[in-house]
């Protein structure tokens, strides 16, 4: 007769080891979020207190996924001053299965979201070319160059989220500017940023990007609110194109 104490659990309760916990799917979020490149190496993620908002869950259990991503060598805990949780590394093998069972739980959801998003640019593009004042393309070309000028990875990226801040500043509205940004914010986890991707073809989409920006700027310019909306919902199409491609890489689609 097998020992009650150590033989292996059975039916109902091996079911439910097996289950994963609240802490699994937070953690899977969270690795999925870096290896797509919404967190980039050398950037800081949230608060607790704001990972837990944007998540729909208890800072305990943003707490502990967090810590799993530290042992993971995902994450470093600083100390001090400027402390936080920051991206060390991106997409090691091991982020794999993590980003599977996550993007196989929303990739529908992904997607249509993704579309919702590049359909609001559109609508915010419009308004800007509607809208904008001469001192709004000065700051939108600067924007531009900034970019234009900016190290590739997390500076670009950040670069990216300053030039598409001017342009929701031109639109003058407010209300279709915060309806944008509580969409974005619920892609993932709330990054001020875009999606950047993971490094093999993160050049090609920076110069892509750039291209797509000087002549988004320029539409807007030159009040062309159609070709504006049309260009903006191309280029935020992108987004959905580095998700198909974590997709490929963790198998989920074929080639």
């Amino acid at each position: 007769m097998a020992d009650p104490v150590t033989a292996p659990p059975s039916g109902l309760l091996a079911r439910q080891l097996a289950m994963p916990t609240r802490v699994d799917e937070i953690t899977d979020r969270l690795v999925t979020a870096i290896a797509i490149g919404e967190y980039l190496p050398g950037s800081r993620l949230p608060v607790e207190r704001e990972l837990a908002a944007a998540l729909g869950v208890g800072r305990m259990t943003v707490r502990a996924a967090l810590a799993r991503l530290v042992d993971r060598g995902l994450l470093e805990t600083r100390r001090g001053r400027g402390g936080g949780s920051y991206v060390v590394d991106q997409w090691p093998e091991s982020s794999t299965d993590a980003v599977r069972r996550s993007l196989s739980m929303r990739g529908v959801e992904l997607r249509d979201r993704c579309d919702a998003i590049a359909r609001m640019h559109g609508a915010v593009c419009r308004a800007a070319a509607e809208a904008r004042t001469a001192d709004d393309v000065v700051g939108m070309r600067a924007a531009v160059e900034a970019y234009r000028t900016a190290d590739t990875g997390l500076h670009a990226q950040q670069a990216d989220a300053r030039l598409h801040l001017a342009i929701m500043d031109a639109a003058h509205n407010a209300v279709l500017t915060q309806v944008l940004i509580d969409l974005e914010a619920s892609l993932s986890i709330g990054a001020p940023t875009h999606l950047w991707g993971e490094p093999t073809r993160r050049r090609e989409m920076e110069l892509r990007s750039l291209r797509e920006h000087e002549a988004l700027v320029d539409a807007i310019a030159d009040r062309r609110a159609d070709d504006a909306e049309a260009l903006a919902r191309a280029h935020l199409g992108i987004d959905f194109e580095l998700i198909s491609a974590a997709m490929h890489r963790a198998g989920l689609l074929a080639e």
